[in-house]
């Protein structure tokens, strides 16, 4: 156990890093930030920020010296300097390597069983020509690393335009996946310990546009509850072969013939972020228990429902009305520039 006064290492300074730290500070945990920006929204709210490249193997092992333990809010990091850390990065290396390769978690989840939409590992064009033949259109293009919020993704719906996604990917290595007829999109946010223990909260059922989340909704549509027991398995399966430690979240597909998985996130959520709020326990502070071995907490809601909605680009310039709304919680991240696409914040309203 990692008792209260220690301290965790964020890696990453985002809006996750963020709550994260926030959550750990109730608990009366001191954070230590890592990432490269002077000033990342995280470093507002921690005892101690470190500045340097996420591969500058001297900073992060003096990172390593510094922390009782560690864990990181985003998966674009560099596995190999994160060694570094060795058994004090929860969760560990496995975790992240899976979930940073698009090619890698394809494989990964079917190992695990779960139903994914066909796909295909591409690499050249000749490569996304066989794909398009073989799986047929529409199909989407995704490049195998460095992609969130629709990045690095491009749609081919006619065989002809195949070049056209190639060329608007930067002709990176990619998968290509069979488009998925689907009536809704839902996710599993579960915290695992290192004992195989798990908690988890309600699905939400999230609504996307142009590839950014736009609100989260709890309980989630009858459609969708029906497939929350069976999504509930395959996560567990998938957490258990990571041997997992904190929160992990699988998004899902409601299509027919049961829940498909779309992508795992080894870490925090932006469709959890509603916890806050809505449940007993938070997926912030759920997390921090599991990584330092504390007692779970309880996931319950607290109300009826839930709605958390992000706040994208300039929509953030809305805050002295949110902040006017009577019963609406209002987080805003610290960021500077609210350029279009970028989340500067959100709301949850909770109700009976």
């Amino acid at each position: 156990m990692i008792a209260p006064g220690s301290t965790i290492g964020i890696i990453g300074g985002g809006q996750l890093g963020r709550m994260l730290a926030i959550a750990a500070a109730q608990l009366g945990y001191r954070c230590h930030i890592y990432d490269p920006q002077e000033n990342p929204p995280a470093a507002d709210v921690a005892a101690e920020a470190t500045h340097a490249a996420y591969d500058d193997a001297d900073a992060m092992c003096r990172f390593a010296d510094a922390v009782d333990v560690a864990t990181y809010e985003f998966e674009n990091l560099p596995a190999g300097a994160l060694s570094a850390l060795g058994d004090k990065l929860r969760p560990g290396t496995r975790s992240l390597a899976v979930a940073q390769d698009r090619a890698a978690e394809k494989e990964f989840l079917e190992q695990c069983r779960a139903r994914v939409s066909p796909w295909r590992a591409v690499e050249t064009l000749a490569d996304v020509e066989s794909a398009v033949a073989e799986l047929r259109v529409p199909l989407v293009l995704k490049t195998r690393r460095f992609g969130y919020d629709g990045k690095g993704q491009a749609w081919i719906r006619g065989e002809d335009e195949a070049a056209a996604a190639w060329d608007a990917i930067g002709q990176q290595p990619a998968v290509a996946e069979a488009g998925v007829a689907f009536s809704a999109e839902f996710s599993v946010i579960l915290a695992r310990w290192a004992d195989g223990r798990n908690a988890l909260w309600e699905s939400p059922e999230n609504a996307h546009r142009d590839g950014i989340l736009r609100r989260s909704t709890v309980p989630c549509s009858q459609q969708v509850a029906l497939q929350v027991p069976r999504a509930r398995e395959t996560a567990i399966a998938i957490a258990n072969a990571l041997d997992h430690v904190g929160v992990l979240t699988v998004e899902f597909f409601a299509a027919a013939g049961g829940p498909m998985v779309n992508e795992i996130a080894p870490r925090v959520h932006n469709s959890g972020h509603w916890t806050i709020e809505g449940a007993v326990t938070s997926q912030f502070e759920q997390h921090i228990r599991a990584i330092c071995d504390l007692p779970p907490g309880l996931t319950g809601l607290i109300r009826g429902s839930a709605t958390m909605d992000n706040l994208i680009g300039d929509e953030v310039d809305r805050w002295p009305e949110l902040l006017a709304e009577r019963g609406a919680h209002v987080h805003l991240y610290g960021k500077g520039e609210a350029r279009p696409g970028r989340k500067m914040g959100h709301v949850t309203r909770v109700v009976r």
